[in-house]
């Protein structure tokens, strides 16, 4: 399986943000997308999700499921947790898995990997903001995507949270899985590498 991107290029708020951008991404890899605020890191991640439309050029998945979009193919965790304030920690995760069309017992699995297992009967709106966010994140783990799309995961994280998404994101990727993440910090995945956005064309490099 391998993400490809051609020449692709983006406009937002009248602004050229991404143009002739191409890279590829294997099975099993990480790329992580780093850059100022405004080089169309969170653009580009939008793209790959179906939210947004490139102005030109493309992106596939070879050796995906044909029957099914790229962003059906994909996990995408944005800047807001997604997170209904009157559920509970598990009743949130339960709804996510129903939504994504996952099997009822991922969710104490998934849970357990964020640190979440203790708070399940906590109402979401007594979290923390690091709590909420593992608890958005946890949504990765509630049914299989091959691609995951994470724009600033790590917000609102301490270190232990962010060695738990290190942890579930390696397991993702000794899968076979991929993995895009917009980011400010460093992050240690495995088999990572580096796509600095900014200028006309990303530059790709290891991470």
């Amino acid at each position: 399986m391998k993400l490809v991107a051609d020449r692709l290029g983006a406009i937002r708020g009248g602004r050229r943000v991404l143009a002739g951008l191409s890279f590829a991404l294997a099975a099993g890899e990480a790329l992580l997308l780093t850059g100022p605020n405004g080089a169309g890191k969170t653009t580009l991640i939008r793209i790959l999700a179906g939210l947004l439309q490139p102005s030109e050029g493309g992106v596939a998945l070879d050796g995906g499921d044909g029957e099914r979009t790229l962003g059906e193919q994909c996990h995408y965790v944005g800047h807001l947790d997604a997170v209904k304030a009157s559920l509970t920690v598990e009743e949130n995760a339960a709804f996510w898995c129903r939504f994504l069309g996952g099997e009822r017992g991922r969710v104490p699995g998934a849970l357990e990997a964020f640190g979440l297992a203790a708070l399940r009967d906590i109402p979401a709106g007594l979290l923390s903001a690091g709590q909420r966010r593992r608890l958005g994140l946890a949504r990765v783990l509630l049914a299989a995507r091959p691609v995951w799309l994470l724009d600033e995961p790590t917000v609102s994280l301490d270190g232990g949270a962010q060695a738990a998404l290190v942890a579930v994101v390696d397991r993702h990727l000794e899968a076979g899985g991929l993995v895009l993440a917009a980011t400010h910090v460093a992050l240690p995945f495995s088999r990572a590498r580096e796509l600095a956005l900014g200028g006309a064309a990303g530059a790709v490099r290891a991470a």
